[in-house]
């Protein structure tokens, strides 16, 4: 991603609706995940970006450990509490870890920006632990396409079949694999679409859209929607999340 776009993420990732919805989302995943994460767990958070998943991925004491191929995030203080999240750099595609070394993998919208999303997925599976699992979110659908898939350079979005192949290509079992995002898919879709008539000329990120009280009111609407996902699956969505586990060895 851009310089430009690194930094008002990390403006804005404790506040913005989009980061504080997607947080309380792998909150709500890792409380459920069955069997449960241990609390000494040893996390790895694949394009940690500016750390906004560090206040989640560190609660109950876990070792995370954040990895991004870009030196800029990095370096990037923003605002966000990260917890006592260690980061480096390094490629998702050859990942310079041990194999069987992390409980949790976590890799929230990442493998939309590689050029072999099979690969890594690949490298995702070789440093889980046998029983170990792993959480993805990506973007979805490519009609959703649009100014934040351009300055985040993305190669894709996903649909579920798409998703599905690249997981269970890498070996891993799918327990999990819904949209969600789902309630403000109407006026997303309807925003993208108006942007490609009428491209808006000075906006760098579509994180600069909105004031203080479309933040909160889009804030509320996406949190309402991680409830309603402890029971049932979306069909349709801004994003797709998918929770899959590496076999447990003999299994």
């Amino acid at each position: 991603m851009e310089r430009a776009t690194y930094e008002i993420e990390a403006l804005v990732e404790r506040d913005h609706w989009w980061f504080r919805g997607r947080r309380k989302l792998l909150s709500s995943l890792l409380a459920n995940l069955d069997p449960p994460l241990a609390p000494s767990a040893r996390v790895l958070d694949v394009g940690c970006g500016t750390g906004a998943n560090g206040p989640v991925l560190t609660e109950y004491g876990r070792e995370v450990i954040g990895i991004d191929a870009s030196s800029v995030p990095l370096g990037i203080a923003g605002t966000a509490q990260r917890g006592h999240t260690v980061r480096v750099r390094g490629d998702a595609c050859s990942l310079p870890f041990a194999s069987e070394s992390f409980d949790l993998v976590v890799a929230l919208d990442v493998l939309e920006h590689l050029e072999d999303d099979h690969a890594a997925a690949r490298e995702l599976f070789r440093v889980m632990r046998p029983g170990g699992a792993l959480i993805v979110f990506v973007p979805a659908l490519r009609i959703l396409w649009g100014l934040q898939d351009d300055v985040s350079h993305h190669v894709r979005r996903y649909d579920k079949d798409e998703l599905r192949l690249v997981v269970l290509g890498a070996g891993l079992d799918i327990q999990r694999l819904t949209f969600f995002n789902t309630f403000l898919f109407p006026p997303i879709l309807a925003a993208r679409l108006a942007m490609r008539v009428f491209p808006p000329r000075h906006l760098k990120s579509e994180n600069e859209i909105g004031g203080k009280v479309a933040n909160a009111i889009l804030a509320h609407v996406f949190s309402w929607e991680v409830p309603v996902l402890e029971w049932l699956d979306f069909p349709v969505g801004v994003s797709l999340a998918c929770v899959a586990r590496r076999p447990p060895r003999g299994g």
